[in-house]
């Protein structure tokens, strides 16, 4: 087998020009792969790191049935003290996992300035919890933030910016907050604005922060209560795994009609913009498809020429009693041996452009983020998938060309001009 490879290194050097720029558009495909797949795989991360680290959380608890019935936000679904405490002792028991957990009362209300009313969506936090499980919610409030976890305060409000412009507050201004209660009865609670929140899509957005001590005022809340645990992972690539072993965990609590009593979902189960991520995704595969193609293509037109061109040499190796097995294999070594070359040389390539992109640290913006510094990676197991996926093909695509050459007859081979 040695000497096999020998001399199929040896044939490759031999038409120099052709395997060259075979080679070349091996590589090529490969470096493009890389580099599309690092500046892409950054990008996607980036997007969803901005929701769950300033918004959802990588995963959240509700109550069963509350999700089904977000959109009117609704108090009846609450989880009581009781169910606090039972998620408290299974967060606090996957402390390998969990990096940190918010509770959180979402409401709807009437918001005035003494003058004109509008509806907002209230989003009620302990803010030293908030800050530990969305690192990034502070960035996106406008003004100095003294000490981040207590960027809201009792008897203040945080306001989205498109409520704020249009009823003209500002930090200082006193509003109202109105709000039915989960009996159905209006209450009302004055507070002060301290601070303007951007819209992390867009200036659309109407969710504002409260105090979650202001909001069991409000809505007149006796004792602990709550209708969202967001949850931040120490590392959101085991996202699965621990969503698939608190689901087991959260399985054990069932309400009086013996169904789940708890509901746990993931962030893509609750953002509209997953969707992009899985078009990022279907991205990266479109151009590993490409590859596989440009790689099929180059080989095996290489290899064809390479049998065409030396059927009398084929001929007299086959008379001299070279079996046709061995014949077979020689071929599909040069195929596997340029796949290999040109896939090592591709991925040194592909890693220094990335290193270089990272070097000459590029900035972009996307909707609300501003000035982002693109920081391209690429994890050793695609470099692992995309080098099988070139050589497997290579050794493939020689296949056919080896087959043919392995059959031919000797005193048809040697007759050939």
């Amino acid at each position: 087998m040695k000497n096999i490879f020998k001399i199929a290194i040896r044939n490759l050097l031999r038409y120099k020009r052709r395997t060259l720029m075979t080679s070349l558009l091996i590589v090529i495909g490969i470096v493009l792969v890389i580099v599309f797949s690092g500046v892409s795989v950054s990008f996607k991360s980036m997007m969803i790191g901005s929701i769950t680290d300033s918004m959802l959380g990588h995963l959240q608890i509700h109550k069963k049935g509350y999700v089904s019935s977000i959109d009117n936000l609704p108090l009846h679904l609450n989880i009581n003290e009781k169910g606090i405490k039972q998620l408290d002792k299974i967060l606090e028991k996957h402390g390998d996992a969990i990096e940190a957990y918010s509770y959180r009362i979402k409401f709807g209300a009437m918001l005035s300035n003494f003058q004109e009313t509008t509806n907002i969506r209230l989003t009620a936090v302990e803010p030293q919890m908030e800050n530990a499980a969305c690192p990034q919610l502070v960035k996106r409030i406008k003004g100095d933030i003294q000490d981040v976890n207590k960027f809201i305060e009792q008897g203040k409000i945080i306001l989205p910016e498109n409520i704020a412009k249009g009823l003209k507050l500002k930090g200082g201004d006193e509003v109202v907050l109105v709000a039915n209660n989960k009996d159905g009865s209006v209450n009302g609670l004055s507070l002060k604005v301290s601070n303007i929140i951007e819209g992390i899509m867009g200036p659309s957005g109407r969710d504002g922060f409260v105090h979650i001590d202001d909001a069991k005022i409000l809505l007149r809340i006796h004792g602990n209560e709550i209708n969202e645990v967001s949850i931040r992972l120490k590392n959101p690539g085991h996202l699965d795994r621990t969503n698939n072993l608190l689901t087991d965990e959260l399985s054990q609590f069932t309400n009086k009609q013996d169904k789940p009593a708890f509901e746990l979902h993931t962030w893509a189960d609750l953002s509209p913009f997953s969707p992009i991520a899985a078009i990022v995704d279907l991205l990266i595969i479109t151009v590993k498809m490409v590859l596989i193609a440009i790689v099929l293509i180059s080989i095996l037109n290489v290899m064809m020429m390479s049998v065409y061109e030396r059927v009398s040499e084929i001929g007299a190796i086959s008379a001299i009693g070279t079996l046709p097995s061995k014949i077979l294999w020689l071929f599909m070594a040069e195929g596997f041996s340029l796949g290999v070359i040109s896939t090592i040389v591709g991925n040194v390539i592909g890693v220094l452009t990335l290193f270089l992109i990272n070097l000459a640290e590029f900035h972009f913006s996307f909707s609300r983020m501003k000035n982002i510094q693109l920081e391209t990676s690429i994890s050793p197991s695609d470099l692992i998938s995309v080098s099988l996926i070139v050589i497997i093909i290579a050794v493939i695509s020689s296949l056919q060309p080896a087959l043919k050459a392995s059959k031919m007859q000797p005193v048809d081979a040697l007759r050939h001009v």
